[in-house]
């Protein structure tokens, strides 16, 4: 398996939801590279691309992935209860 590219988990953007939210990064191909928490939390690193071949490696440190997902949870958390106050 071929990889695209290495990302560091802090540049790709968090969006809540389903398997304890997910990782996302712009593809080339316009879509977006995704990978769960959950899957990250599995041992699983690289995230495809839905609509093309392509995929990334992520890169992050293995000893403090729960404290990462875990801020990046509340964060998107505090901006969707912020949303909702307007």
């Amino acid at each position: 398996m071929s990889i695209y590219d290495e990302i560091e988990i802090e540049d790709m953007a968090f969006v809540a939801g389903e398997r304890g939210g997910s990782f996302t990064y712009p593809c080339p191909c316009g879509d977006r590279f995704i990978l769960s928490a959950e899957e990250l939390l599995g041992g699983e690193d690289v995230a495809p691309c839905p609509s093309c071949s392509l995929r990334i490696r992520i890169v992050f440190d293995a000893d403090t992935l729960e404290d990462v997902i875990a801020a990046a949870q509340a964060k998107a958390a505090a901006t969707e209860a912020a949303a909702a106050a307007h």
